[in-house]
């Protein structure tokens, strides 16, 4: 048990894990009690950091106001995609975006109701699963996600196969995860974290469990070229792969990310892509 969710998994019974794999009805259900049971200690650690009306892609400190991946906002219609509380679509709406947002969990959702009240950036808010989108096709202008939903559910062809659905044609969806080379080595901010002790052709979700095998936290394990197949097959052209380099003089660790780690091999990859 980490000490980092040691409140999360106490409340949901968390007592190891399983090498298995969860398909996408468990995977749902597992994030959904996860970030609902984490949220509040999630955003006393990281609040700070992420802001409340902020774009942070990732821990590396890359920012949409000056990255500008997604082009002029301004008058366009954007879905975030896994919203957390929501700093990233209030960003958007600051900068003139008609922004909707969803996650799949009512306790990050209830963070991002409290962001809404305390800036006034009003963003509709959906609770809703990647997967399975609620939304009509060709409804959206851009779509983003900054390290949300994507590797918590089973299929990301599917996540893919959407997002295009609602996507307009010449719209961008970018989105940031855990860049895959990560999955080798163990989940170690310190030394420990920079032996290889799995192999990154190891597909295997990784899976916390209860006493009774219930899944309690669910995360999916994606190559790179996995991520380009899917984003293929889902009728999406692939722009660019961003991997941020640490910063100099970012000194803040946040999970496994440190600089001592960040100096060696890449943490994040932003995937840039656009529906023709």
């Amino acid at each position: 048990m980490s000490d980092q969710h040691a409140s999360a998994e106490l409340a949901l019974g968390t007592t190891g894990i399983a090498k298995r794999g969860a398909d996408a009805a468990e995977s749902r259900t597992a994030n959904r009690i996860w970030w609902d049971a984490d949220a509040d200690d999630y955003h006393a650690e990281h609040g700070d950091f992420l802001g409340a009306a902020e774009f942070v892609w990732c821990p590396e400190g890359v920012r949409e106001a000056e990255a500008r991946y997604l082009g002029d906002v301004a008058g366009r219609r954007v879905l975030e995609v896994g919203c957390g509380s929501a700093p990233c679509a209030r960003w958007l709406k600051a900068a003139g975006a008609d922004v909707v947002a969803f996650d799949i969990s009512a306790g990050m959702l209830r963070h991002a109701v409290a962001g809404n009240a305390s800036t006034g950036l009003d963003v509709p808010l959906v609770q809703a699963s990647a997967d399975q989108l609620p939304f009509a096709a060709g409804s959206f202008d851009a779509a983003c996600s900054a390290f949300g939903a994507v590797p918590f559910v089973a299929d990301v062809g599917e996540v893919f196969a959407e997002v295009a659905r609602v996507l307009r044609p010449g719209a961008p969806w970018v989105f940031s995860v855990t860049h895959p080379i990560r999955w080798i080595f163990p989940d170690d901010p310190g030394p420990g974290g920079l032996t290889v002790t799995q192999s990154y052709f190891d597909r295997t979700p990784y899976v916390e469990v209860d006493d009774n095998g219930r899944a309690t936290y669910v995360e999916h394990h994606r190559t790179m070229g996995d991520y380009v197949r899917a984003l293929v097959a889902a009728g999406l052209v692939l722009e660019d792969v961003v991997e941020p380099e640490w910063p100099a003089g970012h000194t803040r660790t946040w999970g496994q990310w440190s600089p001592l780690r960040g100096r060696l091999f890449p943490g994040t990859a932003i995937l840039r892509t656009r529906k023709p």
